[in-house]
């Protein structure tokens, strides 16, 4: 489905990514592990649109996803739900959805938001809430129903956990396992390597923009180097 490549990525002078290379194949959750300055939101950027890479391919379902802006990229099947969630804080919850579907002119637009509100029944609650005002967990799920309603083949997620508590956690990672079940596939970026790994079918490990340990999840789980530097063991 996903085939990234031999990425180079700068900004400026800086070597944000040194040739990675990776595949997401359909109906997968695979997680994209490092910490800070590691490289993962870069590679999400990328392969999103909003970073054009010097060198390296990104292909979607073997066509090219580079010099397409990104906009298009959404309409070709892949959203991306960034670190911080991003919302439009002064749009309602149902006018974030709507901002969500913008590149759709089919009539499923209502019925979708419907699907929305199945899998995060407190956006159904607050409707019409302004979203600045929603928690924190409210805000990070308004984030990823925004990003289904434009019906994605594949949904990029960086950090989704950052800031929860530890039950909304749980619950953003339980419905990220529903979401796939749905028939969507996943790329997530998280900093929890065990929930992340508890889900993903595999997964990759980023040091300084180089891929150094990739694998099913549960070999990864075990693997002492990502025990000791991920897991705090």
């Amino acid at each position: 489905m996903l085939d990234v490549e031999d990425l180079h990525v700068y900004y400026g002078e800086i070597h944000a990514l040194k040739g990675i290379s990776f595949r997401v194949s359909k109906g997968e959750i695979v997680a994209l592990l490092g910490n800070n300055g590691a490289g993962k939101t870069t590679t999400l950027k990328t392969v999103s649109g909003l970073l054009a890479p010097r060198h390296g391919q990104v292909r979607l379902d073997g066509a090219s996803l580079l010099a397409i802006p990104a906009h298009e990229i959404v309409e070709k099947g892949i959203t991306h739900v960034p670190e911080g969630r991003r919302i439009f804080n002064r749009l309602t919850v149902i006018e974030n959805l709507h901002m969500g579907a913008y590149t759709r002119s089919d009539g499923g637009i209502d019925r979708d938001i419907e699907r929305v509100f199945a899998v995060f029944p407190r956006l159904k609650e607050r409707r019409t809430q302004v979203a600045g005002t929603l928690s924190g967990g409210e805000q990070q799920m308004l984030a990823i129903g925004r990003a289904l309603m434009a019906t994605p083949q594949l949904l990029l997620l960086d950090e989704p956990s950052m800031g929860l508590a530890p039950v909304l956690v749980e619950q953003i990672f339980e419905t990220v396992q529903t979401i796939n079940a749905q028939g969507v596939t996943v790329l997530l970026v998280e900093q929890n390597a065990a929930m992340a790994l508890s889900i993903a079918v595999r997964g990759y490990v980023l040091e300084t923009g180089q891929v150094t340990l990739h694998g099913r999840a549960a070999e990864l789980a075990g693997n002492p180097e990502v025990r000791r530097a991920y897991l705090g063991e």
